[in-house]
């Protein structure tokens, strides 16, 4: 929950690309052809009769972060409660533009070695302390709830 947004991605659906046409549009890719991600609900994509459902993401062309998604089905909304809410999730998101997964594992061991050359840059680049291990369902859901951040407004 800790990316901004601002890199190109896409979801592939059923063999079909989904993606944000402005954001592909700004001269990144060439024949994108691709559905509009922003005028799609999840709604529209996961199965009316609730089974299990798989699609791709991939968040940062240039770091390639590659996520399977599996929708599992669909629980009964509670009455008062407020959604969306994270119920359960594991470790801490990596940091936005890391440097896609060998960058990320370089990352973890550079701030796990006070001696390490990068170490005093990347902790003040990260804003202090970084726990991998760390996720809070809360304050996940906080930041679902405020959605995410506009890239045509960074």
């Amino acid at each position: 929950m800790g990316w901004r947004n601002c890199h190109l991605h896409q979801f592939k659906i059923n063999g079909e690309r989904h993606g944000d046409p402005q954001l592909i549009d700004r001269g990144h890719e060439e024949d994108f052809q691709c559905v509009d991600s922003t005028q799609t609900q999840i709604s529209d994509v996961v199965p009316k009769s609730g089974e299990r459902f798989q699609f791709d993401y991939e968040y940062d062309f240039g770091d390639s972060w590659h996520h399977e998604i599996l929708f599992e089905g669909c629980l009964q909304s509670t009455r008062g409660v407020s959604y969306p809410i994270c119920i359960e999730g594991e470790r801490a998101c990596p940091p936005e533009d890391v440097g896609g997964v060998g960058g990320y594992y370089r990352f973890l061991k550079a701030i796990a070695d006070p001696k390490h050359k990068q170490y005093e840059s990347l902790i003040e680049w990260i804003g202090g302390r970084f726990d991998p291990e760390t996720f809070d369902a809360e304050k996940t859901t906080k930041k679902m709830r405020r959605g995410l951040p506009d890239w045509r407004l960074m």
